[in-house]
């Protein structure tokens, strides 16, 4: 399902629906990781974003946070989905919270699912960009790969 690069940009009506805005967004980060964009999954954080992936140090900037999603991209990191739950809106700040699922290709040519939960932190900064983003898998240790 190939949705078009959706535009974080605000929008002169006062109608507009930040939810749907963030749901799109959210469902754009889904497209560019599993099309290997990811200068994409970057482009939707702010300069000087925090992603705090599980099993790694935190990263800020958007160079380093490209970096951390082609590493796993290239690890066998693959066929991420995002289910958001819940998006609650202050003002010029949004949380969103959710699950997601991804595939892990093993070196044994076997594939491994993973699910988990994730938090990310969204700004209207003239567009909406993610501030913060952290996850982890809600699967036991030793059961993720």
């Amino acid at each position: 399902m190939y949705r078009s690069f959706a535009s974080a940009t605000a929008s002169a009506s006062p109608f507009v629906d930040v939810e749907s805005t963030i749901r799109g967004l959210t469902q754009d980060l889904c497209t560019a990781f599993n099309t290997g964009n990811y200068d994409q999954w970057a482009a939707l954080f702010a300069s000087d974003a925090q992603l705090m992936p599980p099993n790694h140090e935190p990263v800020q900037g958007l160079k380093a946070i490209e970096r951390v999603m082609r590493e796993l991209g290239e690890a066998g990191h693959h066929d991420l989905r995002f289910e958001t739950a819940q998006i609650t809106l202050a003002g010029d700040m949004a949380i969103e919270i959710g699950r997601y699922t991804i595939a892990i290709s093993q070196g044994d040519g076997t594939t491994s699912p993973q699910r988990g939960k994730y938090l990310r932190a969204w700004r209207r900064l003239g567009a909406w960009l993610i501030v913060a983003d952290c996850w982890n898998s809600n699967l036991a240790l030793g059961k993720e790969r």
